[in-house]
């Protein structure tokens, strides 16, 4: 696959053609980044489906809103709800450091129902730690290398299976690593680049990086490539 650098500074600038009869399915709504991506969405005036294991971890109510209880390793739970939708946002993870298959075998399910339902626009979380940046600092990367990959080396490891399914498949996909995650509140000031590393890749809020994801749906630069974000 051949990969280009393209570099955007403000993310409060990225944004391409609106449309307010988007429908959009979300997986890891109830985390802490996925009820940025679901409040951001309606704020835009997108129609949401959040897929949900507990339904009612999610306390928000909206008319554009509809909670489906579903597991993202039981594609029966929400394969009828993929019908209609116009794109998907993952952002299903674990907070565990023992083997997962989370990441790989939710996004294979994902991507068979979409196949059935007829989507092909795709965003997925990851992680910026699956890929030592060689544009940080060599203290930065010696603690990516030796303990975060140490620590978080099964996720890490099916984060980027994960990574090489959405490579191989058919869609419209973007892979989205953000470097450490805060609970700092929106700005819309962040930089992103689509495949390529950013200097200085050290944090971004959860919040920020819900824009991101909900201000490049429609955006053509980021399909099929991996962004990094970074304030």
């Amino acid at each position: 696959m051949f990969f280009f650098p393209f570099q955007r500074v403000l993310g409060s600038l990225i944004n391409t053609k609106s449309s307010n009869t988007m429908h959009i399915i979300i997986f890891g709504g109830t985390g802490r980044t996925g009820i940025h991506v679901i409040r951001l969405a309606l704020e835009k005036g997108y129609h949401v489906t959040a897929v949900a294991r507990n339904p009612a971890a999610l306390q928000l109510t909206h008319p554009l809103l509809t909670v489906v209880k579903g597991d993202v390793l039981q594609p029966e739970t929400y394969a009828a709800q993929m019908y209609g939708q116009d794109a998907v946002i993952s952002c299903t993870g674990t907070e565990s450091s023992k083997p997962t298959k989370l990441y790989s075998q939710g996004v294979q399910n994902i991507l068979a129902a979409m196949h059935a339902a007829g989507i092909k626009r795709i965003m997925c979380i990851s992680a910026d730690a699956v890929v030592i940046n060689p544009k940080l600092p060599l203290l930065y990367r010696f603690v990516a290398k030796n303990i975060l990959w140490r620590l978080l080396k099964n996720p890490f490891t099916d984060l980027l299976l994960m990574e090489k399914i959405l490579e191989h498949s058919d869609t419209e996909w973007t892979v989205v690593r953000p470097p450490q995650l805060t609970n700092k509140p929106l700005t819309g000031k962040y930089r992103f680049i689509v495949n390529g590393f950013l200097e200085r890749s050290l944090r971004i809020s959860r919040a920020n990086v819900a824009h991101f994801f909900v201000n490049n749906i429609l955006n053509t630069v980021t399909y099929r490539a991996i962004a990094e974000v970074a304030e």
